[in-house]
């Protein structure tokens, strides 16, 4: 199995924003389907969103749709989570992984991930 990194967590107000990054040293992130799933302490795991190979085709869980953007930078082997208008209910531990489909319920379609990285939104 392959284990991407996942970067870029941290604490910051309501509103605020944040980018997590998705990286590996061992594979290429553009040879696979990508994505990011969270968890909060008590809540089962819930898929954030995830991106196509080549075609660039993405996906959002409507509880992220409009605030969040993923996007591949294939120069840097990177996959990027982009967080803006974050709310308290966005805390979580984010993890990111390869994935069997990109599409509802992507949770249930992980092959592997990362730790994780913790992000929080708090006043």
């Amino acid at each position: 199995q392959v284990h991407p990194v996942e970067s870029g967590g941290g604490l910051v107000q309501p509103g605020g924003s944040l980018r997590l990054s998705c990286t590996a040293s061992d594979f290429t992130l553009e040879d696979y389907l990508i994505g990011w799933f969270r968890q909060a302490p008590g809540k089962e795991r819930e898929g954030v969103s995830c991106i196509g190979m080549n075609d660039g085709r993405t996906y959002y869980e409507d509880s992220v749709k409009g605030r969040f953007t993923i996007s591949r930078d294939n120069a840097k082997n990177t996959v990027y989570l982009q967080m803006n208008s974050l709310k308290p209910e966005d805390t979580a531990v984010y993890s990111c992984g390869t994935i069997a489909f990109c599409r509802k319920g992507l949770q249930e379609y992980f092959h592997s991930w990362g730790q994780g990285t913790q992000v929080t939104v708090s006043s």
